[in-house]
């Protein structure tokens, strides 16, 4: 062997293919170490080749939206660092609140990724699979030129869409929590930070507790720390500030559509990147068209801070933006339903996995009605999101769905509750009382389990436990039957990212209130 062609030199001596495959294993940060090594290493570690293989192998987005994304950003190397930033955010996110009955789903949108809050609905006439989804934006987090993020904040006041920029401020690895707080930003010489902390004269017997809290006591502490109704108080004030009107080019594609013509799906793009181009000079103008001034239209009058001066001095154009954080907190869950801080404006993530082949494979998200004969797609009936878990209990292995979306004008029981559990070692021996569908076709029944479920009819006071039987149908329809009441709920899987991209977008709510409503 030549002496010439050793260490490193011999590494790079291999073709470029046998090379891609060799650092197919390791971790962006891995490739990043590697190329400090020696300049050739370096150039190899930077190829395109080497991070687009990287930008694949996590899975987020399909190979050829890559290929289009890369148009929009200086390297693969800059997208592989904005999606290994995002990825922990994408999933399944709940909150628990009676009122909103939040669940967003967190998907990739053009290079970005957004939070779309599920609208309660009743299923429309074309069904599940062919009906579009009622949803909302209530973030997007977009990718600039170098791979770094720029955060909005989705909101509708006052019949006028706006989008409420901010910072994405940490995305922790195994995130289970999202959080919307105010973020300081300190300027050279202490800027209006140091205006703020320098505002001591307050009177006690004129100002409230909440208003000193806003004008002192936020400086001096975290603002997770403040009581949740200064927190929801700094949070309007914040956003009534640090917004802008959402431009018609901006405000039309958040996603590409579902195209089968190739035609179409191009004109998609074009639109979607001057969008993304439109909100980035937005964003990095900083100095947008912020409302600045008071009047009685204005969600929080400053003056309800405590001082007009306090007022001037929280400067939210520059030193105090919405922020949001991914954080990993520790929490009890029940049945995979987190116990939630009912006082943070907060999403918790659910943990929806992937069903496995053989042991698990109706773990998931699933959607369905009520009604008889059997359907997931009867009109008019409200829309039940279904997720189902599998745990072992007294040696038995449990099959577990927990409703996490209500469509119900009146919901009851809470997001969260147990719809059904069944014992997947327990044949059921009921006989499915129906042969033929709403379109006459046959009904083949594959496997049934026994169970109990939550009974909570119009007769019933309060919601009660009666037995009953799942029923897995040849067609990949879930049935549970309610033996007493005779009540059939129908599931059938649904994959949320593909119906959003041909769902139906509603107006936002106002921009607080859109992310997660204070509860108390």
């Amino acid at each position: 062997m030549s002496s010439d062609l050793c260490g490193s030199r011999l590494f790079l001596a291999l073709p470029d293919d046998i090379l891609t495959i060799i650092t197919s294993s390791f971790s962006p940060g891995d490739l990043c170490n590697l190329g400090l090594t020696c300049p050739g290493l370096d150039s190899f570690m930077s190829s395109h080749k080497v991070w687009l293989f990287q930008c694949d192998k996590l899975g987020l987005v399909p190979y050829t939206t890559l290929i289009e994304w890369r148009k929009g950003v200086f390297s693969y190397k800059a997208l592989c660092r904005f999606l290994v930033n995002i990825q922990p955010m994408i999933g399944t996110w709940v909150h628990r609140n009676p009122e909103l009955r939040h669940v967003v789903y967190v998907m990739p949108g053009f290079l970005s990724v957004v939070g779309c809050r599920i609208i309660p609905q009743e299923i429309g006439p074309l069904g599940l699979e062919d009906g579009p989804i009622l949803w909302t934006p209530v973030f997007e987090i977009l990718c600039n030129h170098v791979g770094s993020t720029s955060f909005f904040l989705h909101g509708k006041e006052r019949g006028v869409d706006y989008v409420y920029p901010g910072l994405l401020k940490s995305v922790d690895r195994d995130c289970n929590v999202l959080l919307l707080e105010v973020e300081h930003r300190h300027q050279r010489g202490g800027g209006k930070l140091a205006d703020l902390k320098n505002f001591t004269h307050e009177a006690d017997n004129e100002v409230s507790s909440s208003q000193r809290i806003v004008g002192r006591k936020w400086t001096e502490k975290p603002f997770i720390c403040l009581e949740s109704d200064d927190r929801e108080l700094l949070l309007e004030f914040v956003t009534s500030q640090v917004r802008d009107i959402v431009p018609d080019a901006a405000n039309v594609l958040l996603f590409p559509r579902p195209r089968i013509d190739a035609v179409d799906s191009q004109q998609d793009f074009i639109v979607l990147h001057e969008r993304r181009l439109l909100l980035l000079q937005m964003y990095e103008r900083g100095n947008m068209n912020h409302d600045l001034k008071s009047d009685e239209g204005s969600p929080l009058n400053p003056t309800e801070l405590g001082s007009s001066e306090i007022s001037k001095s929280v400067d939210c154009t520059c030193n105090y933006p919405a922020s949001q954080a991914a954080e990993t907190k520790e929490f009890y869950s029940c049945k995979h339903w987190p116990y939630m801080y009912e006082s943070l404006s907060a999403f918790y993530k659910f943990p929806i996995r992937a069903p496995k082949a053989c042991d698990e494979e109706y773990a998931g998200l699933w959607g369905g009605t009520f009604g008889l004969p059997p359907s997931a797609d009867k009109p008019g009936k409200p829309l039940f999101l279904i997720y189902i878990s599998y745990e072992e209990s007294e040696g038995k292995q449990q099959m577990i769905a927990n409703k996490i979306l209500d469509g119900k004008s009146r919901l009851s029981p809470f997001n969260g509750s147990t719809m059904f559990i069944v014992n997947i070692d327990e044949p059921s021996m009921t006989i499915f009382p129906w042969n033929t569908d709403q379109q006459s076709n046959p009904i083949s029944v594959m496997q049934s389990f026994k169970g109990e479920g939550i009974c909570y009819w119009s007769r019933h006071r309060y919601p009660s436990i009666e037995p009953g039987s799942l029923f897995v149908l040849e067609n990949g329809l879930l049935v549970y039957l309610w033996e007493h009441a005779r009540e059939v709920l129908t599931l059938k899987r649904l994959y949320l990212g593909e119906l959003l991209k041909r769902g139906e977008r509603l107006p936002s709510f106002p921009p607080v209130l859109n992310f997660a409503h204070l509860t108390s």
